[in-house]
């Protein structure tokens, strides 16, 4: 049921959704879905929740895994889990930032509950390198999910580029320009301690 109301919640929105597209989806009655969730925004309300905790669950997961492995691949990694992650659940996006424009933080909330785990893992890897990032490592984290959200979820003129193109630019961009910060201005993440 709510994988149904996910998919037709990302595809309509809150307001274009019905309780009947929602059962045909699911492959239930109307009378179920009211007798389940009560009413549209129940349901919505409890879509958002089960959306935010598979996502949560999923990324959080993979981002601590791997306690092993150095800072790049690691970056690597957690680039791919998080296309991966778009890619095993598509409408798990759209339904947060439609939680977020109906006035339910849902997307915001995953990102600071996910930069605990990722800020924590973090720190190990710049640890190898002598780094001590300081707050710039919450800094850093949020950047991170930015960037991903943003080009999982962009619209290409043409065909797309190469996934794990768009991964690599992403491991480098992120572990060059944190090294670089380091070597050459490290007043910047000073000025974050």
């Amino acid at each position: 049921m709510l994988a149904a109301a996910r998919q037709v919640f990302a595809t309509h929105g809150v307001q274009g959704a019905t309780i009947e597209q929602i059962a045909r989806q699911a492959g239930l009655t109307r009378q179920a879905v009211y007798e389940l969730f009560g009413d549209k925004h129940e349901l919505f309300a409890q879509t958002v929740s089960d959306t935010e905790e598979l996502a949560y669950a999923t990324i959080a997961e993979r981002g601590a895994a791997d306690a092993g492995v150095d800072l790049r691949a690691w970056a690597r990694t957690n680039y791919a889990n998080m296309f991966g992650f778009v890619t095993e659940h598509p409408h798990a996006l759209p339904v947060l930032h439609e939680a977020e424009r109906t006035g339910d933080p849902a997307a915001t909330r995953l990102r600071s509950r996910l930069a605990e785990v990722y800020t924590a893992a973090s720190r190990e890897r710049w640890a190898a390198f002598g780094i001590e990032p300081g707050r710039a490592d919450t800094a850093l984290v949020a950047m991170y999910f930015a960037m991903t959200e943003v080009l999982v979820t962009l619209t290409w003129p043409g065909e797309a580029p190469d996934q794990e193109a768009l991964i690599d630019l992403l491991t480098e961009f992120t572990v060059g320009g944190v090294l670089r910060l380091y070597n050459h201005t490290p007043d910047v993440l000073e000025r974050l301690r």
